[in-house]
């Protein structure tokens, strides 16, 4: 097994928004707010993609 494996998906705004997901636009929003599971590098944030899914499928959950 490879180290590389345990590793999350991190991912752009842009690469985020390209799937459909979420706009561009409510990425930045929420993460002007705080509330992004990411990692901001200077004028770079690196989303981790698989723990905005489950964020969002909780809030999906909640609203059910």
């Amino acid at each position: 097994m490879s180290k590389c494996e345990n590793l999350p998906k991190m991912m752009t705004i842009r690469e985020v928004a390209r799937t459909g997901l979420l706009s561009e636009y409510a990425l930045r929003q929420l993460h002007k707010q705080g509330k992004l599971p990411c990692i901001a590098l200077k004028n770079k944030v690196l989303i981790n993609f698989d723990a905005l899914v489950a964020q969002l499928q909780q809030l999906k959950g909640v609203n059910s």
